[in-house]
This record gives structure tokens, sequence and C-alpha cells, in this order.
């Protein structure tokens, strides 16, 4: 079964987006992209928001295994 943590070998800022792109099996980068383009896009508040909040929330990859 998948879960989604952040990780701590692919980690820029906090591991959120690094994490994510290992559930979805995804390249990172792509969704490193992704995630700044829409930040521009809406502004930066919702999303950025949402990137703190899910620092709090996604536990980390040492607290999973």
């Amino acid at each position: 079964m998948k879960k989604l943590y952040r990780s701590n070998s692919n980690r820029m800022v906090a591991g959120v987006i690094g994490g994510v792109a290992e559930y979805f099996n995804i390249d990172a980068t792509i969704i490193r992209l992704l995630y700044v383009v829409l930040l521009f896009m809406t502004g930066f508040f919702p999303l950025l928001l949402a990137y703190i909040v899910a620092i709090f929330i996604i536990p980390n990859e040492r607290e999973i295994y």
C-alpha cells in the first residue's frame, strides 16, 4: 500500500513535493515546475498556505518506516 510522506532524500524545502512525486511515481522536477507555475497563477497565497499546512499534516518519511 502506498503512503504519502515528506521525502528525506528528495527535498528542496520540506520534502512535500518530493513525497508527492514519489507517491505518484513522477519526476519531482515536473511537480516542482507545475507548483511554481500554479503559485504565480493563483497569486501566491493559496498554494503557499497549502504547502505550509502540508508540512504539518504530512508525516516525515522517518516517522512512517
